[in-house]
């Protein structure tokens, strides 16, 4: 995929992406004894949060977007995010396109000028493909396609250094 000038917002989706998610861990994550990055991401963030708005989108269902902060300042992670959504408080969930259009308005950006990078191709890749986003599925367990909703296709995080930076 080539990143143009055009792009002005990356869309995180959390859990899984950047946030590790353990789903035997009761309730929200903010409460859980042990939280941590996903490798690679924190490096990424840090390169590229002061180029783009950056946000962070979750479908989690034990959490609201307090919750979610919450344990993103657990590792550090929530300086790196202007936004912060979740489908409790937008009212939609992925993959609804609404979920991804009514962040787009919230933020002041076209779709066009957004880019979803999440884990999960039929919540985090259809539905913001469909919206008009660009995207990037983030395959961390190597699972076999097709995704043809997906601009590009990354195994590890660190990988998105490459894209947006140089």
């Amino acid at each position: 995929m080539n990143i143009n000038r055009d792009i002005r917002a990356l869309i995180f989706d959390w859990g899984d992406t950047v946030m590790r998610d353990f789903p035997e861990k009761p309730g929200p994550m903010c409460s859980w004894d042990k939280v941590e990055w996903i490798p690679g991401i924190e490096k990424v963030l840090g390169e590229v949060y002061k180029d783009y708005v950056m946000v962070i989108a979750t479908n989690a269902g034990a959490s609201n977007t307090q919750d979610m902060i919450d344990a993103l300042k657990r590792v550090g992670a929530d300086n790196y995010f202007h936004y912060f959504f979740s489908s409790k408080d937008l009212g939609y969930e992925k993959p609804d396109i609404r979920f991804f259009s009514k962040i787009s308005k919230s933020i002041g950006i076209v779709p066009e000028n957004c880019i979803m990078i999440g884990n999960l191709y039929e919540k985090d890749i259809t539905g913001a493909k469909d919206c008009g986003m660009k995207t990037i599925l983030f395959n961390e367990r190597m699972l076999t396609g097709p995704f043809p909703k997906a601009d590009m296709i990354i195994n590890k995080m660190d990988e998105l250094s490459g894209i947006f930076i140089g």
